[in-house]
């Protein structure tokens, strides 16, 4: 067995990185319903963004070990503002949806709208929720 010719499953062909169910296409991380584009089915669990934008006040940074975040601990802040400050000094509102052993994920606010994020619990300092 071989690669399947281009557009029959492979690289560019659909299930492959650029076409349906792909990194691109529907599904996929790029495409409607993947980490880049609308909720539904391949993103968060379907999840929305919040209606209203994070408080404007920025909660005090809690005393934190040198260790990454626990995912136990972030696990209470799924479906509430949360602040995050990151182990390279960034600091910012998400609204998490999705916590995993490694990993959280859901909404980041820009300063002007939400967009979909996820980050690696490993350069996450702190939280807030």
């Amino acid at each position: 067995m071989g690669f399947p010719p281009s557009g029959q499953g492979g690289i560019g062909g659909p299930g492959g990185f650029g076409g349906p169910g792909g990194f691109g296409g529907p599904g996929g991380i790029g495409g409607p319903g993947g980490f880049g584009g609308p909720s539904g089915p391949g993103g968060f669990g379907g999840d929305q963004a919040p209606m209203s934008a994070p408080p404007a006040q920025i909660p005090p940074k809690p005393l934190a070990g040198t260790y990454a975040l626990d995912p136990g601990a972030i696990n209470r802040c799924r479906f509430r503002f949360t602040y995050i400050w990151q182990t390279n000094g960034d600091s910012y509102w998400m609204f998490l949806t999705f916590v995993g052993p490694q990993s959280i994920g859901g909404w980041r606010w820009n300063g002007f709208f939400w967009m979909r994020f996820s980050i690696d619990l490993r350069f996450v300092a702190a939280s807030s929720c």
